[in-house]
Protein backbone atom coordinates (compact mmCIF):
# COMPACT_ATOMS: atom_id res chain seq x y z
CA UNK A 1 0.00 0.00 0.00
CA UNK A 2 2.91 2.06 1.02
CA UNK A 3 4.57 1.58 -2.69
CA UNK A 4 1.11 2.56 -4.08
CA UNK A 5 1.05 5.81 -2.33
CA UNK A 6 4.37 6.96 -3.21
CA UNK A 7 4.06 5.75 -6.91
CA UNK A 8 0.69 6.45 -7.44
CA UNK A 9 0.93 9.14 -10.36
CA UNK A 10 3.18 6.63 -12.15
CA UNK A 11 0.61 3.61 -11.45
CA UNK A 12 -2.13 5.45 -13.01
CA UNK A 13 0.11 7.07 -16.40
CA UNK A 14 1.33 3.24 -16.43
CA UNK A 15 -2.30 2.17 -16.59
CA UNK A 16 -3.98 5.60 -18.61
CA UNK A 17 -1.20 5.10 -21.47
CA UNK A 18 -2.09 1.41 -21.99
CA UNK A 19 1.46 0.43 -20.99
CA UNK A 20 -0.51 -2.27 -17.86
CA UNK A 21 -4.46 -3.24 -18.27
CA UNK A 22 -4.60 -2.58 -14.53
CA UNK A 23 -2.95 -2.56 -11.26
CA UNK A 24 -3.56 -4.80 -8.02
CA UNK A 25 -2.79 -3.01 -4.97
CA UNK A 26 -2.35 -4.88 -1.88
CA UNK A 27 -3.04 -4.30 1.43
CA UNK A 28 -0.34 -7.03 4.04
CA UNK A 29 0.13 -9.19 0.69
CA UNK A 30 -3.57 -9.89 -0.43
CA UNK A 31 -5.17 -8.18 -3.30
CA UNK A 32 -7.11 -4.62 -1.88
CA UNK A 33 -8.06 -2.62 -5.32
CA UNK A 34 -7.80 -2.95 -9.01
CA UNK A 35 -6.80 0.30 -10.57
CA UNK A 36 -7.74 0.56 -14.31
CA UNK A 37 -8.51 3.60 -17.01
CA UNK A 38 -11.97 4.70 -17.52
CA UNK A 39 -12.36 4.00 -21.23
CA UNK A 40 -13.36 7.60 -23.01
CA UNK A 41 -14.54 5.94 -26.27
CA UNK A 42 -17.84 5.52 -26.87
CA UNK A 43 -19.65 3.37 -29.49
CA UNK A 44 -20.57 4.66 -32.42
CA UNK A 45 -24.07 5.96 -32.85
CA UNK A 46 -26.05 4.19 -35.49
CA UNK A 47 -27.59 6.81 -37.92
CA UNK A 48 -31.37 7.32 -38.50
CA UNK A 49 -32.12 4.64 -40.92
CA UNK A 50 -29.94 2.27 -40.77
CA UNK A 51 -32.37 -0.93 -41.00
CA UNK A 52 -33.69 1.13 -44.49
CA UNK A 53 -34.09 -1.75 -46.76
CA UNK A 54 -34.37 -4.73 -44.61
CA UNK A 55 -38.01 -4.94 -43.90
CA UNK A 56 -40.47 -4.63 -46.76
CA UNK A 57 -42.72 -0.94 -46.84
CA UNK A 58 -45.77 -1.34 -45.01
CA UNK A 59 -48.81 0.73 -44.72
CA UNK A 60 -50.18 2.61 -41.98
CA UNK A 61 -53.71 0.49 -42.97
CA UNK A 62 -51.02 -2.95 -42.91
CA UNK A 63 -50.16 -1.84 -39.77
CA UNK A 64 -53.11 -1.45 -38.34
CA UNK A 65 -54.86 -4.71 -39.67
CA UNK A 66 -52.55 -6.63 -37.33
CA UNK A 67 -54.20 -5.18 -34.45
CA UNK A 68 -56.38 -7.41 -33.65
CA UNK A 69 -54.04 -10.16 -34.18
CA UNK A 70 -51.75 -8.72 -31.32
CA UNK A 71 -54.86 -8.70 -29.17
CA UNK A 72 -55.98 -11.79 -29.23
CA UNK A 73 -52.14 -12.87 -28.79
CA UNK A 74 -52.42 -11.28 -25.44
CA UNK A 75 -56.22 -11.60 -24.56
CA UNK A 76 -57.16 -14.47 -26.31
CA UNK A 77 -60.50 -15.03 -28.16
CA UNK A 78 -63.76 -13.91 -26.52
CA UNK A 79 -65.71 -15.67 -28.82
Amino acid sequence: MLEAKTNLSKLVDAVESGNENEVIIARNGKPAAKLVAISTETEPRQPLGFMDGKFPPMSLEDLNASNEEIERAFYGDDD
